[in-house]
């Protein structure tokens, strides 16, 4: 389980935030809190993987947390969930290592795919020591991700969708149609549908391979978007 900490000036919106991270799968809510203290009070006593942090607390602001939770030596990951929509918050999100930053309001598909976002970064570096070029532009785009998922036309499942997703997600290589069908579990037909669907949308690459037939094969890596 990904542990994650909840820091929030509001106490409603503390409580929607954390209502929606246990609605996902994978991720539980070790605490909610509403001020910088609290939050390091958390930290040095449990462990927590992820924060999900506003800008705007009464004791300091989030990215001052985030500086002197690095100088205490804590790893925890940051997605910030502010408000604040100035580029200069935004810069210095990125400069202090803020995985993902969404603004307020937000609805909860908007912040679920964020956090799938992280979730599967975290599957992409598990058991990585050293990574190629391939496997560092697999980590960087775990966490490119698009504001919104195109809608998938009538008589596709999203569910089939996330599916071949994972399937791809998790190859070191690109895959063919037939791999696809095989590693799934579904149908050659089924897996060309929905690969078709997803490469028309951008979230595929595809490229050709050329066998001695002359007949160029399909071949589809997911993106990361």
């Amino acid at each position: 389980m990904i542990e994650v900490l909840v820091v929030d000036d509001d106490f409603r919106v503390a409580e929607i935030n954390a209502a929606y991270v246990r609605r996902i799968p994978g991720f539980r809510v070790r605490a909610t809190v509403h001020n910088a203290a609290q939050a390091m009070a958390v930290l040095d006593r449990e462990p927590v993987d992820l924060l999900l942090l506003d800008q705007y607390l009464p004791d300091e602001t989030g990215l001052s947390l985030v500086r002197h939770i690095r100088q205490r030596g804590h790893g925890a990951d940051v997605i910030m969930v502010t408000a604040a929509r100035d580029v200069a918050t935004v810069r210095t999100a990125m400069r202090y290592g803020a995985l993902q930053y969404l603004v307020k309001p937000f609805s909860f598909p908007g912040l679920r795919v964020k956090l799938e976002a992280y979730a599967q970064l975290r599957r992409t570096l598990e058991g990585t020591q050293e990574a190629e070029q391939d496997q560092v532009d697999r980590i960087f785009g775990a966490l490119r991700t698009a504001a919104t998922t195109p809608p998938l036309p009538k008589g596709h499942s999203a569910p089939t969708a996330e599916l071949i997703r994972q399937v791809l997600s998790d190859a070191a290589r690109p895959l063919s149609a037939h791999e696809v069908a095989t590693r799934s579990g579904l149908s050659r037909s089924t897996a060309q549908r929905y690969l078709k669907r997803l490469e028309e949308s951008g979230r595929l690459s595809l490229t050709l391979r050329y066998g001695e037939t002359g007949r160029p094969e399909h071949r589809y890596a997911w993106s990361g978007r």
